[in-house]
């Protein structure tokens, strides 16, 4: 029929199946324009092709069925605009999520990869420059776990107070940072409101040391005896930057900050 689309044309244009049409057809989300009253065929016009790239775009979005009907039924531009609106925002929420597992999976990818190809961490002390960054501390965690640094940016956003939560974003970078014999969590953020648990890493030069969970503690207290004796300088405070790297391990940078 011309300027008609049979179910399985209609299927393959909006990349549905034919299961997924007629389920629409039943519970009255995209009716076929047409159906041959001899041999039950359904048959779409673009109208209902336009309609079935929204919806699969919806979908996309995590948007329930129930959702994007009552979406599709809207006569108020401005409740259609409202729907839109949301459903983009969980367009980019989802984007940022995919970003991040994407980030986690590339360096366990490397990590292996050079595994496998026999390349050592480096452990040998050096000075690296940093410029300021702003740290916010957890008001809970004291150091990784598998639990906690696979989804650590939810728990720094669930921390801070609901209306500045927006105000905030954050590195996909972690790490613990000790003052006074104190140690909490950190992540780095990127953007930031003054609220409790900030901290300031100065901008400089830090002494710097690779090293993992096994020897964290001689590598750490090395840098801080090497700070005193070569710099002359007693740390106030020093970072153990957690840097993921298989699937179910990190290392560290373990940071001091020497000179400006």
């Amino acid at each position: 029929m011309k300027n008609y689309f049979s179910i399985s044309q209609t299927a393959k244009i909006v990349n549905m199946t034919t299961e997924t049409l007629r389920h629409y057809d039943r519970i009255d989300l995209v009716k076929p324009i047409k159906t041959d009253e001899w041999t039950n065929y359904r048959y779409y016009s673009q109208q209902e092709i336009v309609k079935l790239n929204t919806i699969r775009a919806l979908r996309c979005m995590d948007l329930t069925l129930s959702d994007i009907k009552n979406i599709l039924a809207y006569d108020d531009f401005n409740k259609i605009i409202e729907a839109l609106m949301q459903a983009e925002k969980k367009a980019d929420e989802k984007l940022a999520e995919l970003q991040y597992s994407k980030a986690k999976i590339q360096r366990a990818r490397i990590f292996y990869e050079n595994k496998l190809n026999g390349n050592q961490t480096q452990e040998n002390i050096f000075i690296k420059e940093y410029p300021e960054r702003i740290i916010l501390l957890s008001e809970t965690m004291k150091k990784p776990t598998l639990d906690n640094l696979w989804d650590y940016h939810r728990h720094f956003y669930n921390q801070l107070p609901a209306n500045i939560k927006n105000e905030f974003s954050f590195e996909d970078l972690a790490g613990i940072y000790t003052q006074n014999e104190q140690s909490n969590l950190f992540a780095v953020c990127t953007r930031f409101k003054q609220t409790n648990n900030l901290k300031i890493l100065p901008k400089g030069k830090y002494l710097c040391a690779d090293c993992n969970e096994n020897n964290l503690k001689e590598v750490t207290q090395t840098l801080i005896d090497t700070a005193k004796k070569q710099y002359k300088i007693n740390p106030e405070f020093f970072i153990q930057l957690i840097v993921l790297s298989g699937i179910l391990q990190w290392k560290y940078q373990v940071e001091i900050f020497i000179n400006q």
